[in-house]
């Protein structure tokens, strides 16, 4: 049994997932070649190493054209739409479409309105989708069976969003964790984006504390736009094949997917708004 483990140390957050899953050895061409199908404004990705308290690690930008002012809202619906006409493999589609339903949800019980009521701000952004589907697209490459990952460390504080400044979580940010277990933070600022709590909340199969029983394919290290004080803000994506003995344990397999290892706490029938999800990653530096 195949998995990619993130540990989330420092926080996650949709830019720092996909550089880290392709520092692990998803394929860079084939997401690249992927996102260009989406029609949207121009973009093109960024990469370049960094280093983060000593630690060498993969920093992606999403870099827009100047001259094609980007759109920063858009509403659930055409997210969906701009994912099913781009003609991503049924598995990239599947993930993308789950991560976005989990934010949507999270936003819709904040907001108070219906899925197909919710307008996404900074995530609607092109950068945002980017990430969602960039991320979706490295585990597609990565052709894993399952994704675990560390409890999750939030942060605390504040941050401002199109809405004003809202406490750290940011309530859907909260909302998407719910039922899923979390990590306490020193440091007074956001360490996991709406985005990164939605990727948390639509692709996880399994949280664990510490990497499982498993031998080691492969180690990748994506990196946030902040320098945190006393540690490398950066989220380690570990690539190996679980022990037989603990893949006996784990029943076998489904593929990587939609949160398994947790109640899921929401109503899709009446699922909801989105105002502003890993914008956050962007508008203020989490990473």
């Amino acid at each position: 049994m195949r998995i990619v483990y993130l540990d989330c140390f420092s926080g996650l957050s949709g830019d720092m997932t996909l550089a880290a899953l392709v520092d692990a050895g998803a394929d860079r061409e084939y997401v690249e070649r992927e996102l260009a199908k989406i029609a949207v404004e121009p973009f093109k990705l960024e990469w370049k190493r960094v280093l983060k308290k000593g630690v060498s690690a993969l920093k992606l930008d999403v870099v827009t054209d100047p001259s094609r002012p980007p759109t920063h809202h858009r509403p659930y619906s055409e997210i969906v739409r701009l994912i099913d006409e781009a003609g991503f493999s049924p598995r990239a589609a599947r993930l993308a479409n789950a991560i976005f339903e989990e934010i949507g949800v999270a936003e819709g019980r904040i907001h108070g309105v219906p899925l197909e009521h919710v307008h996404f701000h900074e995530v609607g952004a092109i950068d945002s989708i980017a990430d969602v589907c960039g991320v979706a697209l490295a585990l597609d490459s990565l052709d894993v069976d399952a994704v675990w990952c560390a409890p999750v460390p939030l942060g605390s504080g504040t941050v401002r969003c199109d809405h004003g400044l809202y406490p750290v979580p940011a309530p859907a940010t909260l909302e998407m964790m719910r039922g899923r277990p979390v990590a306490a933070s020193r440091h007074s600022m956001e360490l996991t984006t709406p985005t990164g709590a939605g990727i948390a909340a639509g692709v996880v199969d399994k949280f664990h504390v510490g990497l499982p029983d498993m031998t080691v394919e492969s180690i990748g290290y994506g990196a946030g736009t902040r320098d945190l004080p006393d540690q490398p803000n950066v989220l380690r994506a570990v690539v190996g094949t679980l022990s037989p003995q603990r893949a006996q344990r784990e029943g076998g397999l489904r593929v990587a997917g939609h949160g398994h290892d947790h109640p899921h706490p929401h109503d899709h029938s009446h699922v909801h708004d989105h105002s502003h999800a890993h914008g956050h990653d962007h508008t203020h530096p989490h990473k």
